[in-house]
């Protein structure tokens, strides 16, 4: 099933301990408990009236909820703080506080999962991986949530995920995590899946041709599950460019999902000039950020 009738549009403010610790630095003395509560707000209210949906933690997703803008799809995470995760198997950790059956009660009508894939893992912790996501796609049927799907993937083999060997390598990667939960098993309504390139690299690593390749043979493994992009922490810049890209390519993705691209330099002025200035600043630089965004995929 899909709520969405049209492009989507999202924004993503789910970070945890990692958005915490960079607002307490930048706060410094005047750092405050509520900071990261303060400042996710500030981008709910600020942003939902422009964005199609907005994606919100499970710790804060209660107090969060109702600063959406009435016409924007509320998602919130299943998943606890995703920086908890073991380095052996990456497998994420559900909340305590929080079960699919919230959801309805909630009013958010989209749960979103994350967790690391390695397509090149051994076979039985993909396994474990693979039960785990059935799992709670089978449980968002039930309780009649859309289910949203983000894998991350990786190879132990190639631990820089910068480097020209993994750009060459991570089509593949991605390609190959989409194909396997695009099955019907898994009941996943969307999937939220990485740029397949690392646009930095291209021109170097590999031409623009064989890019645009490259996202054409990634997204055909989602067969006719929507795919959304995220921006996984690369510059606003470069995520406005992949997205073009994209779309130069032929690829017809429903849409993005965008975090830290559009407000990751509202962190420091948060912490140098408060609540307020960021409120401005979201307001205007943060708006034409989500707009430009928009503008790349028309």
């Amino acid at each position: 099933m899909s709520i969405f009738d049209g492009p989507v549009y999202g924004v993503a403010v789910d970070q945890g301990s990692g958005l915490e610790a960079a607002l307490r630095k930048v706060r410094g003395s005047q750092a405050r408990p509520d900071d990261l509560l303060d400042f996710k707000r500030i981008t709910v209210e600020t942003l939902s009236p422009f964005a199609t949906t907005m994606l919100v933690d499970a710790s804060l997703g209660r107090e969060l909820l109702p600063s959406f803008d009435t016409n924007c799809i509320r998602m919130l995470a299943y998943e606890a703080d995703v920086y908890h995760i073991s380095d052996d198997d990456r497998m994420t950790k559900l909340p305590d506080n929080l079960s699919v059956a919230d959801y309805p009660v909630l009013g958010a009508e989209i749960l979103k999962f994350f967790l690391y894939y390695g397509p090149n893992d051994p076979a039985e912790l993909n396994q474990r991986k693979q039960e785990l996501v059935a799992q709670i796609g089978a449980a968002c049927r039930e309780h009649g949530v859309t289910f949203l799907f983000e894998p991350l993937v990786y190879d132990r083999a190639i631990p820089d995920s910068s480097s020209a060997e993994y750009a060459i390598a991570k089509p593949g990667l991605v390609g190959s995590a989409t194909r396997t939960f695009a099955a019907p098993e898994f009941n996943i309504d969307v999937l939220k899946v990485e740029i397949p390139i690392n646009i930095a690299k291209v021109g170097s690593t590999m031409s623009e041709a064989e890019a645009m390749a490259a996202f054409r043979k990634a997204a055909g493994a989602a067969g006719d599950i929507p795919l959304l992009y995220l921006s996984a922490g690369v510059t606003f810049e470069q995520f406005r460019d992949a997205l073009a890209l994209s779309r130069k390519a032929g690829v017809n993705a429903n849409g993005f999902m965008c975090g830290r691209a559009i407000w990751s330099d509202a962190i420091d002025i948060f912490g140098a000039e408060g609540p307020a200035a960021m409120a401005r600043w979201m307001q205007s630089t943060g708006r034409e950020r989500l707009d430009a965004l928009k503008d790349a995929l028309t």
